[in-house]
C-alpha cells in the first residue's frame, strides 16, 4: 500500500494525528456554537470521519 510509509512513520503519523485532533477540536467549537441542527449533524459526520482515520494505521496494516 502506498500509505505505509505514512503509518509506519512514527514522526510523520504523530503530526498527522495532531492534526486529526486540531480538527476535531474546530469541529466541536462549532458544535458548541452553532443553533442550526443541519451544521450540528454535519460536524457530528466530520469528527466521525477524522476519528475513523485515526484507525489509518490499523487498516493500513491489517490490509497489506
Amino acid at each position: 500500500s502506498h500509505l505505509k510509509p505514512l503509518v509506519n512513520n512514527h514522526q510523520l503519523l504523530q503530526a498527522f494525528n495532531n492534526y486529526l485532533e486540531y480538527a476535531i477540536s474546530q469541529q466541536h467549537t462549532v458544535m458548541e456554537q452553532t443553533q442550526d441542527v443541519v451544521a450540528l449533524h454535519r460536524s457530528q459526520g466530520i469528527i466521525a470521519a477524522l476519528r475513523r482515520l485515526k484507525l489509518l494505521r490499523d487498516e493500513v496494516n491489517k490490509n497489506g
